[in-house]
């Protein structure tokens, strides 16, 4: 709303993106795709919130990349463009993906209490950036997903010192602040 307020009073030159679930190399211990592939080489129960039904749509972080930059380049100033891969799929599924990947059995999965505010769906058109300025993904997400779950396989020392037993903790809002 600010960046579409100043645009309208003093014709500042922006355009908004907003995109689904962003997951790739470097991603955060704490979220769900290093989450699970770190439990999993550790062979560590993988929690899935709830019923593991919440549905995202993912996008590998340089197909989010490259919409930024065409945006940046060729967006039309004070327009907002929606930025997704059309890669819904349950947490559940996304889950049972890793495990296959890194041959782990699916009894690792225990189900636990579902986060406070866990929405059941997050997906976005993607129909406007498309149409208007050409982009699409390049990455299927089987290739993606497995250059992901490979990076953290081979990347333990990047990983090793964030993957703490906060961040790989089940229930991370349950944690108190060491503040």
């Amino acid at each position: 709303m600010f960046i579409q307020a100043y645009h309208k009073t003093y014709n500042l030159n922006a355009s908004i993106t907003r995109c689904t679930n962003n997951f790739g190399p470097y991603q955060f211990p704490e979220k769900l795709i290093p989450k699970t592939t770190i439990r999993a080489l550790k062979n560590l129960p993988i929690p899935i919130y709830g019923t593991g039904k919440n549905i995202r749509d993912w996008i590998y972080v340089q197909d989010h990349c490259a919409a930024i930059d065409l945006v940046f380049a060729n967006g039309k100033p004070g327009e907002t463009y929606n930025v997704s891969s059309g890669n819904e799929m349950p947490n559940i599924d996304i889950a049972r993906k890793i495990l296959s990947m890194l041959n782990k059995n699916e009894s690792l999965i225990r189900f636990v209490e579902d986060r406070p505010g866990h929405d059941i769906r997050y997906s976005l058109d993607s129909s406007k950036i498309k149409s208007k300025l050409g982009w699409k993904p390049k990455f299927t997400f089987k290739k993606a997903l497995g250059t992901t779950v490979k990076w953290y396989q081979d990347n333990e020392k990047w990983w090793k010192p964030l993957a703490t037993k906060e961040t790989l903790s089940p229930t991370p809002w349950k944690q108190k602040d060491a503040n």
